[in-house]
């Protein structure tokens, strides 16, 4: 067996274990939530971001499900409210201030604030052996800034409680700092990223801005920039990023209002996304951001996950 075949071997083998994972339910001492608990799940009109909202509401939570396409996700809606789970339908556009704006009032008026949020949307163009970044702008401002504005909007709005808020980021693997075959060029850069003292917002929206000036003048290919997806790379890049400094500014929040933020890679996934070519259900690809919104270990915080382990950034 080779090396390729083994690693095979060894995402079947958690797959199935997952799978199992999931038939088991929580207990009541692990339970901290109840049908008062809020989750937002942005992007949840069809694939992860509809089994994530599908897979929180089944434990017994209140779910917001949130589409840019109102049509879309009003059906999403019934589809879920047919099955006896109380879930609502908001549009919302992560792009958008005005959008975000509505929204946030909208989640006070009605339900007073939430207790988690799952940054979900996003978009990517490429597919198979595709790298076009024609649409890096969109990319970019979509799966990164619109992520940052979501986060910045509903902190606002997160209740106080002895179990803490939860915010968690879909992102990727392909948006690690030191993959072996997608990593920033940049030695120095790459260092000031990965080091929390040095990481600011200043710092990752300098990256992914020059990053977005190269790709107007052509200069990006020659500047060590991620070879693989290179504009959903560097999307991803930015978002991890953004929840380490997030984990570390909102660690010094008192006792009962705590926050803790993190983010998964939830494989490459079935989905419009991948153009159906992933090997990965939705079902399983929401399970460790399920997982992640309702993890009883409060203490986990500025941490990136896959296959509910933990991974590096």
């Amino acid at each position: 067996m080779d090396k390729r075949e083994r690693a095979k071997a060894r995402r079947e083998k958690r797959r199935q274990e997952i799978t199992l994972l999931r038939t088991i339910p929580y207990s009541d001492h692990q339970r901290w939530w109840s049908i008062d608990t809020i989750a937002v799940v942005t992007g949840a009109n069809r694939g992860i971001g509809f089994d994530i909202a599908h897979q929180l509401a089944v434990h017994g939570l209140t779910v917001i499900l949130t589409s840019r396409d109102a049509g879309v996700g009003d059906e999403a809606r019934k589809v879920l409210q047919e099955r006896g789970l109380t879930v609502f339908f908001h549009q919302l556009d992560v792009v958008d201030p005005s959008s975000i704006k509505v929204f946030a009032e909208w989640v006070q008026q009605d339900f007073g604030g939430i207790d988690i949020l799952v940054n979900n949307a996003g978009v990517n163009f490429n597919h198979g052996t595709d790298n076009s970044v024609e649409f890096a702008e969109q990319v970019i401002g979509t799966n990164y800034f619109g992520t940052k504005s979501m986060i910045q909007a509903m902190i606002p709005l997160m209740r106080p409680s002895a179990s803490g808020a939860r915010i968690v980021n879909v992102s990727s693997r392909l948006g690690r700092l030191n993959g072996r075959r997608n990593r920033i060029g940049d030695v120095t850069l790459r260092k000031q990223l990965e080091n929390v003292d040095t990481l600011s917002e200043e710092l990752i929206d300098g990256t992914v801005n020059k990053f977005l000036e190269q790709v107007k003048d052509g200069s990006w290919t020659s500047c060590g920039w991620p070879q693989n997806y290179t504009d959903y790379s560097m999307s991803k890049l930015a978002v991890n990023a953004y929840t380490r400094l997030m984990a570390k500014m909102l660690s010094d929040r008192p006792e009962g209002q705590k926050i803790y933020i993190n983010c998964y890679c939830p494989g490459w996934v079935k989905t419009a996304m991948t153009g159906w070519a992933g090997h990965t259900s939705p079902e399983e690809g929401a399970d460790t951001g399920v997982w992640l919104s309702l993890l009883l270990d409060q203490l986990v915080t500025g941490k990136f996950f896959a296959e509910r382990r933990e991974i590096n950034f």
